[in-house]
């Protein structure tokens, strides 16, 4: 016999073994305990097994019956509203998007050179660093940005 097969046996066996009879008990003063062992004055409870299917009464519909309907040309008015408000804003984040990344070029191109006390023109090599990283995120922002509002647009009916 394999193993699990055995396990299997085992588990289903001891299961049976898990039974317990309970007793309740009601004082005088009303208070109730209940008990695995039989005490004075106690009733043993007899208790339906509880059932293991699922119970699937009716099925409920998500939205009630008296909850208002909005027509078929009022909706695609609204959704027509949604696509000319994605459409404006895929605009401007392109417009944004394309003055971002003029800004990264010239980041990059014109790098801001500092002049020391003796009057030696350097490059202060950490803040050229600082400066060309927040162009970066400014143009990968409005990228995540267009991507997302292309989505949008993507999943309007």
């Amino acid at each position: 016999m394999k193993p699990h097969h055995l396990l299997v046996i085992l588990f289903l066996s001891y299961t049976g073994w898990s039974h317990a009879e309970i007793y309740k008990r009601v004082d005088a003063n009303g208070h109730v305990t209940y008990s695995s062992e039989p005490i004075k004055g106690s009733k043993k409870l007899i208790l339906k097994p509880l059932s293991t299917t699922s119970g699937r009464g009716s099925q409920r519909s998500s939205t009630p019956e008296d909850f208002p309907k909005v027509d078929s040309q009022t909706q695609k008015n609204r959704d027509a509203t949604r696509r000319i408000i994605l459409q404006d804003e895929l605009a401007s984040e392109e417009e944004l998007l394309a003055a971002a990344r003029e800004n990264l070029k010239s980041v990059e191109d014109n790098p801001e050179p500092l002049v020391g006390r003796d009057g030696v023109p350097f490059r202060n090599a950490a803040k050229q660093a600082e400066k060309l990283k927040a162009a970066q995120d400014l143009v990968s922002l409005h990228e995540q940005n267009i991507r997302a509002l292309r989505t949008e647009l993507s999943n309007l009916k």
